[in-house]
């Protein structure tokens, strides 16, 4: 937990030296980020968690009998690469399109995120310790699904108002990853639905919790930085010259 509480810390120091600058003021200045939270976007997250948690409860219910399962496969393992690359997402989408914010800003969002999609899901695959299709343990929700459909829900929301295709790309591939652990005899239907809703879940909780605090840290930031700025303009008496007078209070 210290360590996360550090590695935030320094993703907002970041998060200060790359806002731009005000233009109408003299001093660089944190921007002020608008988020308003639609309480109906947990709405999906929450529908795809309480279908996965029912399927798990009920027995016989987990699997949705939607295929005949194979007793023994042949593994494929890009859903395990896929799971952290998709962490990554956003960024990518980020080279092809116009983002709603700054990449720091989507840093700090994934790292939350992801902090809290651990929580949540480690706790619950430890607690309830539902057996695998292939006999493990721990396999409700699914972890894979979750990471992927964080990685995927974070693009949708920086580009669906402006890069529809972008904002879409990442579900594709989040479902791909689903699909891989079910394929694998990894998890049932159940934990990869439930997975999904985690994931989603996650980054609404993210981006709930990240803006006001970030806001909160620009207004103090930028109250110091006028506080301690004195630029002022100044003129000879005889009006042969003038200038400008700056200070600065350490």
């Amino acid at each position: 937990m210290r360590y996360f509480l550090y590695v935030f810390g320094l993703l907002f120091l970041l998060s200060g030296r790359a806002m731009a600058a005000d233009a109408d003021s003299v001093a660089t200045r944190m921007s002020l980020v608008s988020y308003s939270f639609n309480p109906k976007s947990l709405i999906l997250p929450a529908s795809l968690i309480t279908v996965g948690a029912v399927g798990t409860a009920i027995d016989g219910m987990n699997d949705f009998h939607l295929f005949s399962r194979k007793d023994s496969v042949r593994r494929i393992h890009v859903d395990d690469y896929l799971e952290w690359g998709m962490l990554g997402w956003v960024f990518v989408c980020d080279l092809m399109g116009k983002e709603k914010h700054n990449w720091v800003d989507q840093l700090c969002l994934v790292a939350i995120a992801e902090g809290v999609n651990a929580a949540m899901t480690r706790t619950l695959k430890y607690t309830i310790n539902e057996t695998r299709p292939d006999g493990g343990r721990h396999s409700f929700p699914s972890g894979h699904t979750a990471n992927a459909f964080l990685g995927a829900h974070i693009a949708w929301k920086e580009f669906k108002d402006n890069s529809p295709v972008l904002a879409y790309s990442g579900y594709a591939l989040a479902l791909f990853v689903a699909g891989s652990r079910l394929y694998n005899n990894r998890h049932w239907v159940a934990d990869v639905v439930a997975g999904a809703g985690f994931g989603i879940l996650s980054v609404e909780l993210a981006y709930l919790c990240y803006f006001p605090v970030r806001n909160a840290i620009a207004r103090a930031v930028n109250k110091r930085a006028a506080d301690r700025l004195i630029l002022a303009p100044t003129f000879s008496p005889d009006g042969s010259g003038g200038g400008f007078y700056l200070a600065w209070r350490f």
